[in-house]
């Protein structure tokens, strides 16, 4: 009987200029744990989100236990497990966006990308979130693509704003 691999004992390549970015960063703030989330960030940035054998390396570089990485990785909203896409699209849901259309922009975006928040296309050329505020509530309804904030959107226009994004046509 074969015995299971741990997911601790996969090695990531050290020429991936993804791993050299974090081990950079790791060597910076000279291994120490306190210095996690601040890790976190540039391998989150690196990667697009945190893969399972990014975490574990990063797990065994800093000599702290699994648990408490993941329980970070897992308590902050910020970071992710899975692909979020290659453009993301960030529907605000606070109470001033929602009152002026945001569900309305939602329900949009579900009928004409089949995604709800927390999908990811197939082709994971694009991911939808929502939150639920992002602090621009003079903007309502607020939509965040590719880092880029969207003020006043309107349903109607969410599909060409998005396709001219990703590079698709209507």
């Amino acid at each position: 009987m074969k015995a299971k691999k741990n997911i601790l004992d996969v090695e990531l390549p050290k020429t991936d200029p993804r791993v050299k970015l974090i081990l950079a960063k790791i060597k910076k703030e000279s291994y120490k744990p306190d210095a996690l989330i601040e890790i976190l960030h540039t391998a989150q940035n690196t990667y697009g989100y945190l893969p399972m054998n990014v975490l574990a390396f990063i797990t065994r570089e800093l000599k702290v236990p699994p648990a408490r990485v993941f329980s970070t990785v897992t308590f902050y909203h910020f970071f992710s497990l899975k692909s979020k896409g290659e453009h993301t699209c960030l529907v605000c849901t606070g109470t001033a966006c929602y009152v002026k259309g945001a569900q309305a922009i939602l329900d949009e975006l579900e009928e004409q990308f089949s995604l709800k928040p927390g999908q990811v296309t197939a082709d994971n050329k694009l991911g939808i979130q929502s939150a639920r505020c992002i602090g621009a509530c003079g903007l309502a309804p607020a939509v965040v693509i590719d880092e880029e904030v969207h003020a006043k959107m309107k349903a109607e226009d969410i599909k060409n704003i998005i396709l001219s994004k990703i590079g698709a046509k209507a």
